[in-house]
């Protein structure tokens, strides 16, 4: 006796042995032995062979029509054998009503199965709609067999148009664009973003990278919503000074300005102006909400998102020829050992009397321009005199500074490192080398210092709490020296050499810095009661969520720059056609070339001195994923440029680029990359 039985869903015939009660031990035709419950076989049968009738069954499940054999079921629960009947209009032979089986197995839109052999056709609208969603599918597959056919030709599909960054960076896997795109991917041995790149679908790799950012980011745009401009208070006193702002050509958010004033009992006062915003916004305004969602302006070679709107920057930034809103900080020096004497803040209006630019005066200001004085040297330029009084006080907060680190345990700055701008204009990248420590540099930088550690221990000796950037000793070990937190406490920053440092001097370009002015002008304005009007108080929550956002979106626009950055020095590359190039030894395999901030690992380069010079073939590199693929062709037998050369890392060292960090931090140049803190990409290029 053969059988025709139900195992783990799927249908088999096979010989019976033996019985042992209510099982069977049955022989497949491979030769396997199995047992087989009673209650699981459909069919006993004498003829044919066992193999003979499965596929004479596959024939006849082939050539049954499923509509007919529907409407033949009725409404009622029913068994294969009687269904076999009404069908095949006879008792149906084993072949035949295995065959039935198989059928009804196979269509389970039409027949819903109820047990063992027993089943009830679907529902008339079930198999409606269950028929529509076929037909359906059917024609999505021809659609999306044209999309993929379209995408292999080069041709974007009209439907992908709109959705294009939604299926790179966030797709819906069940949607057919996303199938045709990923199928015609695979069959095209490439990935979705180089094959948006060749349909159309992008112009270009950098619309690809500014997408990708912009998506994630930015989802809504870019753009600002139209709000109303508001105006500092009108009541404001006239400073009695002549400012002017040193910044890089590109800079439109200038929120810093100096000025200088010989007193008559031959002391020296010093204003550091600082753009007022905070007098005109206001906590939990529209503005601040916009620029609460930004945190800061997002900065790239050639281009930038600002936080605040063209027309509230326009507002509030020193702008040459205006009185402008400003939060003073006035320090009275005296100019025979540069102490300070004493220091007094206020908002009031400055009036601007020039817009200085780096590019035109880094190579008249030099520092023995500036050791001459007025009227002296060879070269002679806008507020020769001021300059120069605040270089000689730069350098003694410098010297402070280099003391305060050397308390802390540090090694004082190094002043050898070179730091990119870059300068984009129609696509065509400049990438300018400049020293790091240019005197201009310098006396921005150390006065933001100044002014951002003179502000911070206001906030603290006020009881007001602030935003502060801390570095000091960590969790211990290896980098015990090492973090760098926001908190909202003063506490020391020790790369900076500083016994707090709250970011206050760059209110149009950080939500830090706006949140901050408010605080200072609470705490310059009603002193004791302070801590009672101030817009924060401590332990607030929301300035907890600032901090905690601010990190984050800090982090992300870094690491952003730092792929454009990358980007235009591969474009720079193609650009000056560049196939050989000298490079430096950062650590180990870790080289950057010489001329450009590009940095490459070079797998199985052999122990090279850190900071000598090599010279690579460049092979390839690829602007879709930023890599750069390059050979070692010679290690230069001279010793390296002292200009290059970099020093070992001392243990425990700062891991923050501290004197620039301020200069970038301030807007003072256009986007910059600097050699410390170097992070290598994983992608970052091959031997």
């Amino acid at each position: 006796m053969n059988v025709f039985f139900e195992e783990s869903g799927d249908f088999k015939v096979g010989t019976v042995l033996s019985q042992a009660g209510e099982a069977y031990q049955v022989e497949l035709a491979s030769g396997k032995r199995t047992k087989v419950k009673s209650k699981d076989v459909l069919i006993q049968f004498e003829k044919p062979e066992p193999e003979a009738l499965l596929a004479a069954a596959k024939d006849i499940a082939a050539e049954v029509d499923l509509d007919f054999l529907w409407e033949v079921a009725g409404q009622e629960e029913f068994g294969f054998a009687e269904l076999g009947a009404e069908y095949f209009g006879h008792a149906p032979l084993p072949f035949e009503a295995a065959g039935l089986v198989l059928a009804l197995h196979a269509a389970p839109i039409y027949f819903h199965k109820k047990g063992r052999g027993r089943y009830k056709a679907a529902p008339e609208q079930t198999l409606k709609a269950a028929l529509a969603g076929i037909e359906k599918k059917k024609q999505q597959a021809i659609v999306q067999a044209g999309y993929v056919e379209e995408l292999k030709a080069g041709k974007l599909p009209g439907s992908m148009q709109p959705i294009v960054q939604q299926l790179l960076f966030k797709p819906d896997k069940n949607t057919i664009e996303y199938k045709a795109l990923e199928a015609a991917a695979n069959a095209l041995q490439t990935t979705a973003p180089r094959l948006m790149l060749t349909a159309g679908g992008l112009s270009s790799p950098k619309e690809l990278h500014m997408a990708r950012f912009l998506f994630e980011h930015f989802p809504r745009g870019a753009g600002f919503p139209q709000v109303e401009v508001p105006k500092a208070p009108g009541d404001l006193p006239l400073a009695d000074v002549a400012a002017f702002s040193i910044d890089d050509v590109t800079t439109t958010e200038i929120d810093d300005a100096f000025s200088v004033v010989k007193q008559d009992d031959g002391k020296v006062r010093v204003g550091i102006h600082i753009a007022a915003p905070g007098l005109g916004i206001r906590p939990d305004d529209a503005i601040d909400k916009i620029a609460r969602a930004r945190m800061s302006t997002v900065y790239m070679p050639g281009d930038k998102i600002t936080m605040l709107p063209d027309e509230i920057v326009d507002a509030f930034t020193l702008a040459e020829g205006n009185d402008c809103p400003a939060l003073s900080l006035y320090a009275v020096l005296d100019p025979q050992d540069w102490t300070v004497v004493s220091t007094t803040t206020r908002a009031e209006r400055v009036p601007i009397k020039s817009n200085l630019r780096l590019n035109d005066l880094d190579a008249v200001v030099t520092e023995e321009a500036l050791a001459g004085g007025a009227g002296e040297g060879t070269a002679d330029y806008p507020h020769k005199e001021e300059l120069g009084l605040l270089w000689q006080w730069a350098l003694q907060l410098e010297a402070g500074r280099m003391k305060k680190r050397e308390a802390f345990g540090l090694k004082p700055e190094q002043a050898n490192r070179v730091d990119f701008n870059f300068y984009v204009e129609d696509d065509v990248v400049t990438i300018v080398r400049r020293k790091r420590g240019a005197p201009l540099d310098k006396i921005v930088a150390e006065l933001m210092i100044f002014a951002n550690s003179t502000w911070g221990k206001l906030l603290h000796d006020s009881g007001v709490p602030g935003i502060y950037r801390s570095q000091g000793p960590g969790a211990g070990g290896w980098n015990a020296k090492i973090q760098v937190r926001m908190v909202t406490h003063a506490a020391p920053h020790q790369g900076l050499g500083v016994d707090q440092y709250a970011w206050s001097t760059s209110p149009l370009r950080r939500y830090t810095d706006l949140v901050n002015q408010w605080q200072i002008l609470a705490a310059a304005s009603h002193g004791v009661t302070a801590p009672l009007v101030a817009p924060f108080k401590h332990r607030d929550a929301t300035l907890f969520s600032i901090v905690s956002a601010f990190d984050a979106a800090y982090s992300a626009y870094n690491d952003f720059q730092q792929n454009m950055e990358r980007y235009w020095c591969l474009r720079w590359l193609g650009q000056e056609n560049v196939r050989q190039a000298d490079a430096v030894v950062l650590k180990d395999e870790i080289v950057r070339l010489v001329d450009i901030p590009l940095v490459v690992r070079l797998a199985g380069m052999p122990q090279v001195a850190r900071g000598a010079q090599v010279k690579l073939d460049i092979v390839r590199w690829d602007e879709v994923d930023l890599s750069l693929e390059a050979r070692l062709l010679e290690v230069a037998a001279t010793a390296p440029d002292a200009a290059l050369e970099l020093e070992e890392e001392e243990e425990g060292d700062t891991g923050e680029a501290t004197l620039a960090e301020v200069v970038e931090a301030e807007g003072v140049v256009a986007a910059v990359t600097t050699e410390e803190g170097v992070q290598v990409p994983a992608n970052a290029g091959t031997a």
